[in-house]
């Protein structure tokens, strides 16, 4: 038995001095441990799991050592008050804020990129699964110290996002066995339906990044759907598919992936065009040593190259479930572009009306410089009658399955 247990009346005044000493000391560190691991978590998470009630603190109103407590009337000091003397209000969102939709591989695989890589001090992330959301939000605060102290926010409600500089869409359903990305699309636009308005509401100066598939249509449904100019929606588009593109060639040749030039334009899809009249390395053209490269009539058959591109993400996917370490990584490069203003030429889906004779109001890959306010230009492709052929076929693809979206709820 402790003497904090004894009744009052028995003990000498010395005793009573010493067990209030103690008394207060558990006290104490009983609140400061239920201050330290409470915290305004979101409230749809919690409320579903224990209801609005949380219980009574420890006070005036608890039953167990009422008595004593009153007698003591022992009041607390604000560690917080007493340590820090604040001069100003602190900033609620910062000016590269990055809201992220959708908590799954790929969406933690951006979060991952851009936090280790400390491209910006704000993330904010938002997903339809409280549960696995509010694991990913602690397992990225619990690492704070490690990647910059950043400011990480979670929630399964859009307000989350508000004064967001760049909102990334990774959210909807994955394709299923012999599904391809087209298959896709009217399930995911719906989905966009319900997501879109209220992240334009709190963020109205935001630039779209768009990431679900297939990505050409949901970009054009984003742009549809959110009422801003086409040059601040994107799709990560072909950029991916360009980069396993160049990986191809440079490790077929035996150089880094990173000192060969190339583009794939169009769909990211199966009717994707790889541009082999730009392909160079240090400013040497392909085309000027085969001048049939990439064509069936290719005797090194280079043209295989651009059919394993089309075969890489269902291969990826088939061997470990999904595909998010290089996309994570080449949707950072388009929000660098962003928040830093580069002016970066980039391969990614845009609106292409007008371009390359497509006469419809859709959204394809072609080479962009990207800025803080989106897409600031699209490169005047010098491409082939064969590769502009190509890319009108891509168009038509894509259309086909577009015009048959309900874009009205």
């Amino acid at each position: 038995m402790t003497e904090a247990m004894v009744p009052l009346s028995i003990l000498s005044k010395s005793s009573l001095s010493i067990c209030l000493k103690k008394f207060i000391g558990v006290t104490s560190t009983i609140g400061s441990i239920r201050n330290r691991y409470t915290r305004a978590l979101p409230s749809t998470v919690l409320a579903n799991i224990f209801g609005n009630n949380k219980g009574k603190p420890f006070g005036k109103d608890a039953t167990v050592g009422s008595d004593l407590q009153r007698a003591v009337n022992f009041v607390s000091p604000c560690l917080r008050e007493e340590l820090l003397c604040k001069s100003s209000e602190p900033v609620r969102d910062c000016c590269h804020k990055v809201t992220i939709v959708g908590a799954g591989m790929v969406g933690v695989a951006i979060a991952n990129s851009l936090l280790f890589q400390r491209i910006t001090s704000h993330i904010a992330m938002i997903d339809a699964f409280p549960k696995k959301l509010e694991g990913e939000g602690m397992d990225f605060s619990h690492s704070s110290i490690f990647i910059g102290d950043p400011k990480i926010e979670y929630d399964t409600d859009f307000c989350v996002s508000s004064n967001s500089k760049v909102l990334v869409i990774c959210a909807g359903v994955r394709p299923i066995k012999g599904e391809s990305r087209l298959d896709l699309v009217q399930r995911n636009a719906e989905i966009l339906k319900n997501i879109i308005p209220p992240l334009v509401n709190y963020s109205p100066n935001a630039v779209f990044v768009v990431i679900s598939n297939p990505v050409d249509i949901l970009a054009w449904l984003t742009w549809k759907l959110s009422g801003l100019p086409a040059h601040r929606v994107i799709g990560s588009g072909t950029y991916l598919d360009s980069a396993r593109f160049r990986y191809l060639i440079a490790d077929r040749i035996g150089i880094a992936p990173s000192s060969v030039q190339g583009y794939i334009i169009g769909e990211h899809g199966d009717s994707m065009v790889p541009l082999w009249s730009g392909v160079s390395v240090a400013g040497v053209q392909f085309r000027d040593i085969i001048p049939n490269i990439g064509l069936e009539t290719d005797d090194e058959r280079w043209y295989d190259i651009a059919k394993e591109v089309v075969k890489f993400g269902p291969i990826v996917r088939c061997l470990k479930g999904y595909s998010n370490t290089a996309i994570g990584l080449s949707t950072t490069d388009i929000i660098i572009a962003i928040l830093r203003n580069t002016q970066a030429i980039i391969p990614v889906s845009t609106l292409v009306q007008g371009h390359h004779d497509v006469c419809h109001d859709m959204f394809l890959s072609l080479p962009c410089a990207i800025g803080e306010n989106g897409v600031t230009n699209i490169i005047r492709m010098h491409i082939t009658e064969y590769e502009k052929k190509l890319f009108q076929a891509s168009a038509n693809t894509v259309y086909k399955i577009q015009k048959d979206v309900n874009i009205k709820s």
